[in-house]
């Protein structure tokens, strides 16, 4: 078991509460993926097609910028990595993060939060943004994931 990493992108709050209560129950150091310029609510409307997230999700070579300086992999063994899906897949930040990144030889767990969808193909899209890193199928964590659940999942997932 090494060390290990929380990263998350929230705009609305789901998945910044099931970040924290992973890393609590996983023993592991966050890290917030926070973009230079915030999502307004009319940024986030997916039914209007010219939305900065539709705009972003429909464009393959949107990187939005992220606000922090990136994490340092070099002492963690893996990253849990959580977001709301988009679209059916991760969001368009999520590109830049794991493209700004040394993933080569760690593990990659993604959880995420939606108000309908799953995972869909989200690992297979994430392997692309994170050449040599051993990308998992991850988990939903919707609605109210017990802490007693998450440490089941951590250590199946033997963190």
């Amino acid at each position: 078991m090494g060390k290990t990493l929380v990263a998350y992108f929230s705009t609305g709050g789901n998945t910044r509460r099931a970040a924290k209560a992973l890393a609590a129950a996983a023993g592991a150091d966050i890290y917030e993926i926070r973009p230079v310029e915030p999502y307004s609510h009319a940024d986030l409307n997916w039914m209007d097609k010219q939305s900065r997230s539709t705009l972003e999700m429909n464009d393959p070579a949107s990187r939005p910028e992220i606000a922090d300086a990136l994490p340092d992999m070099g002492g963690y063994d893996a990253l849990l990595l959580g977001f709301p899906i988009w679209w059916y897949t991760c969001p368009a930040i999520i590109r830049t993060f794991l493209e700004g990144l040394n993933l080569a030889g760690k593990r990659v767990i993604p959880f995420a939060t939606s108000g309908g969808s799953g995972l869909g193909n989200t690992a297979d899209d994430m392997k692309q943004y994170a050449p040599g890193a051993k990308v998992e199928s991850g988990r939903m964590l919707n609605g109210r994931v017990t802490a007693a659940d998450l440490e089941a999942w951590v250590k199946e997932l033997a963190l």
